[in-house]
């Protein structure tokens, strides 16, 4: 397939995402999973803002990342955050030159092998819902195209969930989100589960977790929960082909 059969087809997974039910979770990491095959970098990770503004890490795509972006919350500063404060690309082409901008966050950046980040906002005119941070093992900037692509499918992922926010009452849609942030918690044990059961690294675990629900038709977020409390998970762990 060609550059331009895998942009279409990564559109077309975001906006199959966007149904009456739409799951959050499942599209914040579609978003994160098209970046990767679409973009020329070595990870990412999504912020998204609650009803009160404040950020959380709604999806990675490893659990370092995800350390980076909880990093970035709990410091209430860095590339992703300013991204979503002023709705504008903050690019970095080099995390060494200025660490003392983001101390922590490029501290802990180059102990992971990240040299370069670029973060877009997730935002439509002046409403602004979260980031996206793409992370660079080498030195320099994404291209102008590369930005591109990824700004454009941050912008369908930010207009599917604010029409979404239109056509629901904001009470429900608040509910929403406040479900996934806590769903999110609920990955993440049971990733733990798993990670101990089958011994095996977290990122290792939440593929197997995802991929047994999709194989069976299942919400991520039941798989999860049945996970933490206590099923069988001889199945999920079985799937050593993937």
């Amino acid at each position: 397939m060609n550059d331009y059969g895998r942009l279409a087809q990564a559109f077309v997974g975001l906006a199959d995402t966007l149904v009456a039910d739409y799951d959050a979770i499942e599209l914040s990491q579609q978003l994160i999973e098209s970046s990767m095959a679409l973009l020329p970098i070595a990870a990412a990770g999504l912020l998204i803002g609650d009803v009160h503004g404040e950020l959380h890490v709604l999806a990675s795509s490893s659990d370092e990342t995800r350390l980076l972006e909880l990093l970035q919350v709990e410091a209430d500063v860095g590339p992703c955050l300013r991204a979503y404060r002023t709705g504008e690309p903050v690019i970095v082409d080099d995390l060494s030159i200025e660490p003392e901008r983001w101390p922590a966050f490029a501290a802990q950046a180059a102990e992971y092998n990240y040299r370069a980040v670029s973060a877009l906002p997730m935002r439509l005119r002046e409403t602004r819902i979260g980031a996206l941070n793409l992370f660079l093992t080498e030195v320099g900037p994404l291209s102008p195209t590369d930005i591109a692509v990824g700004q454009a499918l941050a912008d369908v992922a930010t207009v599917g969930i604010l029409h979404h926010r239109t056509m629901t009452h904001s009470d429900l849609v608040n509910q929403q989100l406040q479900s996934a942030l806590s769903t999110r918690v609920i990955i993440e044990q049971a990733k733990g589960v798993l990670a101990e059961r089958g011994s095996v690294d977290m990122d290792r675990a939440f593929v197997l977790l995802r991929a047994h629900a999709r194989k069976t038709q299942q919400r991520l977020a039941d798989v999860a929960r049945a996970v933490v409390n206590n099923a069988d998970t001889s199945a999920i762990l079985a799937q050593e082909q993937i």
